[in-house]
Formats: structure tokens, C-alpha cells, sequence
């Protein structure tokens, strides 16, 4: 689904302009980065968590050669479905 069709169905829904939709969702977005810089996580009822997370440096293998090499540390993003999220989605594990 693309942001527009996204923005199209809120539009719908909500009984607002496809505008306004987009602009909502475009402040979500900007919500987002901003707290990761700020916070390093974002917690969205329902949907999830948005975290920062740092990686150390290790020493991995060039597949092709062998050779050891070094990988630096850098930091991911990670997004961890929330359990409502997963039931709706996947159904309910027993």
C-alpha cells in the first residue's frame, strides 16, 4: 500500500480531506525520526516499539576469500511488533 492509498483510506474514515491525511501521516513520520534521535525509542499503542539500537564492533569473514575483517559499530533501527499486533495478524498461538 503506498503512502497514498494510505492517506486515501484515512481520508475516508475520518471524514477528512486526502490532504489532511497526508499531512497527518507526514507529521507521524517527522514524530518518529524526532524521537529516535531524541528518546531512541517510540512506542505506538497497538502497533509496536521503534528503537535505536547499538551494535558493537566484531570481526567477521569475507565469504569469498576467508579473510578475517573487521566490522565497525554502528546503530540500527529495529521495530518489534506489539502482541495485539501479532494476534490480529498471525492468530492467536496456542
Amino acid at each position: 500500500m503506498t503512502q497514498a492509498q494510505v492517506a486515501g483510506h484515512i481520508a475516508d474514515k475520518v471524514g477528512i480531506t486526502k490532504k489532511q491525511a497526508k499531512s497527518a501521516l507526514e507529521e507521524l513520520s517527522g514524530l518518529v525520526v524526532r524521537e529516535l534521535k531524541r528518546e531512541g525509542s517510540l512506542r505506538l499503542a497497538g502497533l509496536g516499539i521503534f528503537r535505536k539500537r547499538r551494535t558493537k564492533a566484531r570481526v567477521g569473514r569475507n565469504p569469498a576469500t576467508g579473510e578475517p575483517i573487521k566490522i565497525p559499530a554502528r546503530t540500527r533501527l529495529r521495530f518489534t511488533a506489539a502482541k495485539s499486533l501479532k494476534d490480529s495478524v498471525l492468530g492467536a498461538r496456542g
